[in-house]
C-alpha cells in the first residue's frame, strides 16, 4: 500500500505485482527514491483520468529513469479507481507518469490494434480525494493543456505500514 499525502488530501493506492510486475517494481521505485515529493497533477480531465508523477508546480518536468514495458496484456481493466501508466504514442515509453481512472475507459484496455495502457493498481482509500482533484478548475500552462489553476500538490508519497 502506497500512501499519498497531497494539497486536497490523502489517498491510498495497492500495486498489482502479480499481474503488473514490471510497473509495479518501478512504481515502488519512484516511490521509495522519494520522487512523487512535490509533484503535481498536471492533467485532469473531468469524466475521464486525473494524471501526476512527472511534473513540480512550476511544470518543469522532474527527471525519469529509462522507460519500462508496457503491461497491458496483463488482464487488468481501466475501470474507476485504477492506476495506469501515462506514456506517449510509443507503447514502451512510460517512466514515472501515471494516470487515475475517474470512470471505466474501457478504450485504453488491450485489444486487437490497440496496445492499451498499462493498468499496475487501485485506490483502494480516498477515491473522493481523487474526485476533488478532478474537480479543480483547469487551463493552459507552459504549453500543456488541463492543467489545474492551483496546484494539486503531492507532498508525500511513502509506503503505509499493513499488519
Amino acid at each position: 500500500m502506497i500512501r499519498f499525502e497531497t494539497s486536497l488530501g490523502t489517498f491510498t493506492v495497492e500495486v498489482e505485482a502479480e499481474s503488473a510486475p514490471v510497473s509495479s517494481e518501478n512504481f515502488l521505485r519512484y516511490v521509495d527514491d522519494g520522487h512523487f515529493d512535490g509533484t503535481v497533477f498536471h492533467r485532469v480531465i473531468p469524466g475521464f483520468m486525473v494524471q501526476g508523477g512527472g511534473f513540480k508546480a512550476d511544470m518543469a518536468q522532474k527527471p525519469a529513469r529509462k522507460p519500462i514495458a508496457n503491461e497491458a496484456a496483463n488482464g487488468l481493466r481501466n475501470r474507476r479507481g485504477t492506476l495506469a501508466m501515462a506514456r506517449t504514442n510509443d507503447v514502451n515509453s512510460a517512466t514515472s507518469q501515471f494516470f487515475i481512472n475517474l470512470v471505466d475507459n474501457a478504450f485504453l484496455d488491450h485489444k486487437p490494434g490497440n496496445f492499451g495502457y498499462a493498468v499496475f493498481g487501485r485506490v483502494v482509500d480516498g477515491m473522493d480525494v481523487i474526485d476533488k482533484i478532478a474537480a479543480v478548475k483547469t487551463g493552459r500552462k507552459h504549453g500543456h493543456d488541463d492543467v489545474p489553476v492551483e496546484p494539486v500538490v503531492v507532498t508525500a508519497a511513502r509506503r503505509a505500514r499493513t499488519g
